[in-house]
């Protein structure tokens, strides 16, 4: 009899659950080009550039966070997405989003 690994059948949802990782990755890192460039183009003020780096940072955060998931979602039975790093990764979402706004105005 087969265990419950061998009966389970994800389908496309890891593949979806990659794909959306990546978008989300690819948002955040466009994010983090046009406040660098804004930062560059502007004033070049304390808080744009301050505001930049930052941008930067959370950006560089993210990415490790979804490359780590997304190699983990390659396994036949992925790992559960611990509480704390689903925080983290919108944590890092939301900042990034708040940065960018107050960059722009």
């Amino acid at each position: 009899m087969p265990g419950p690994d061998e009966r389970r059948d994800a389908g496309l949802q890891p593949e979806r659950t990659r794909l959306a990782w990546r978008r989300t990755t690819l948002a955040c890192a466009v994010t983090a080009v046009l406040a660098g460039r804004q930062a560059l183009r502007g004033s070049g003020s304390l808080p744009e550039v301050g505001g930049a780096a930052m941008i930067v940072l959370l950006w560089l955060v993210f990415l490790g966070v979804a490359h780590r998931r997304i190699r983990e979602l390659e396994a036949y039975r992925p790992p559960v997405l611990a509480p704390r790093v689903a925080l983290g990764a919108a944590l890092c979402t939301a900042a990034l989003a708040a940065f960018a706004v107050a960059l722009i105005f």
